[in-house]
């Protein structure tokens, strides 16, 4: 019963342990979960566990910007829509700065470049990079194409092609190095892939700056899409948004039942391996102290002529008591009898192997047969 009492014991703080833990990263991921920048005619996939997540959260960061629409997929749709856009921006780089331009662009999409310098001055530099932690490192050190999946020098008018490999966001940038302004003319040239929007079983609108989706649990995929460029503006819109997610309570519940069961299982095969083992130690101690108690102290061996010396006495003590017993109930003495005998009295029993043995120095008789025989 104390054991039993010990596993439940253990059982409980170990669950108490793991569902604080649990707790505390649900809780991280729900309230902080992830931030995604996204420029025009961005069509993110994002890929959920249903089982875990009961509904997924898109709200903007900042002023709401009308466009915007979340999907709700049972399985990823087809990446088959095709989109060709372009975007056309004058701006002035201030001396010791830099100035990015933001896409979020799919697998086997494209993306052309043209640039004008109008500065005689120190060339600019141009670079593509992918991820916000690629230009953060890059705006640490721009002189540096370690980050960077196109980095050159920039003179007057040029052009850049960048084919797309992975599905991600991508960062345009100029860095100006010099000590004055830099006017710079750009125009991207983008053809995109789309997915499919046609068989969402939801969608929703940011227009009130943030959509929630409940998720089934055999809806694994949700899309979030922007609307295109404005025309007429000088600046390229962003679309800073932060995607939350509500855990399914149940399952993690589940799932703690679940664990409960296998940890007391485990903890009581442990129990009964434990009794068998101190089970299989205790007989085989029985048995040695048994053993233990029936081995003789002294071996017997008839080659040895000092065990025989010293142990004759009762050796033969306790032979002569067996032999007078069966004589006295038989009657009759046998040969064994005679061997333990004197030889020269065949009176006296030897008190040793010894021939003659030691009392026929004493023994009348023998003195007296002695005697006789040395007359002779």
């Amino acid at each position: 019963m104390t054991f039993m009492w010990d596993n439940v014991c253990s059982c409980i703080v170990i669950l108490v342990l793991f569902w604080f833990i649990e707790s505390i990263t649900l809780s991280f991921v729900g309230v902080c979960g992830s931030n995604l920048q996204l420029g025009s005619y961005s069509s993110h996939l994002i890929e959920i566990n249903s089982m875990l997540v009961q509904s997924i959260e898109v709200q903007q960061n900042n002023r709401p910007k009308s466009g915007m629409m979340l999907y709700g997929f049972d399985v990823a749709p087809p990446l088959d829509g095709k989109i060709n856009w372009t975007e056309m921006y004058d701006v002035s780089i201030p001396p010791k700065s830099q100035k990015e331009w933001i896409f979020y662009l799919n697998k086997d999409s494209q993306l052309d470049v043209f640039v004008s310098v109008n500065s005689l001055v120190a060339p600019l530099i141009l670079v593509i990079l992918k991820g916000r932690e690629s230009i953060d490192e890059w705006k640490d050190d721009p002189i540096s194409p370690d980050a960077t999946m196109y980095w050159n020098n920039i003179y007057g008018s040029s052009k850049v092609t960048q084919k797309i490999s992975e599905s991600s966001t991508y960062y345009v940038a100029i860095g100006n190095i010099n000590h004055q302004n830099v006017k710079v003319q750009l125009k991207f040239n983008v053809n995109a892939l789309l997915y499919n929007t046609t068989n969402s079983y939801k969608r929703c609108s940011l227009d009130n700056n943030s959509c929630k989706i409940n998720t089934a649990l055999s809806a694994n995929i949700a899309l979030l899409t922007t609307p295109g460029p404005k025309e007429g503006v000088t600046n390229q819109e962003w679309f800073d948004v932060n995607v939350s997610y509500e855990p399914r309570w149940i399952m993690y519940f589940i799932g703690i039942g679940v664990m409960t069961v296998i940890i007391l299982c485990a903890l009581e095969s442990y129990q009964m391996y434990q009794t068998n083992i101190e089970e299989n130690v205790r007989f085989r101690f029985q048995r040695v102290e048994v053993n233990s108690e029936r081995a003789p102290l002294l071996s017997r061996k008839d080659t040895d002529v000092t065990s025989w010396s010293s142990s004759y006495d009762s050796f033969s003590s306790d032979e002569e008591n067996s032999s007078e017993g069966k004589s006295i109930i038989e009657g009759e003495t046998s040969n064994n009898d005679l061997r333990r005998l004197c030889v020269i009295c065949f009176d006296a029993r030897r008190d040793c192997f010894f021939l003659p043995c030691g009392h026929f120095a004493t023994c009348y008789t023998c003195g007296t047969r002695n005697l006789h025989l040395s007359h002779l």
